[in-house]
């Protein structure tokens, strides 16, 4: 009688069942939180760029308006 399989399922094979279930729903949540999570991070990588390539441009326009230092020092005589 041991090849003779019951139209019901056992307690045992329909807590695995429910198990893996679980599992199964719970993996694709957590892969749902990693991919929001990564959208977010991506977002933030986006505008932080945005604001640091910004201030380089001001930072160059100030530069360029700043009349060029002359290359020629001040001598500094140092008493004897």
């Amino acid at each position: 009688m041991a090849g003779k399989k019951s139209a019901d399922p056992s307690p045992e094979s329909i807590a695995r069942a429910n198990r893996q279930r679980l599992a199964a729903e719970e993996g694709a949540r957590a892969m749902a939180d990693v991919e929001k999570k990564a959208i977010a991070v991506r977002k933030n990588m986006e505008r932080l760029r945005a604001l640091r390539q910004a201030r380089e441009a001001e930072e160059a326009r100030m530069e360029a308006l700043l009349p060029p230092e002359s290359k020629v020092g001040r001598k500094k005589g140092y008493p004897k």
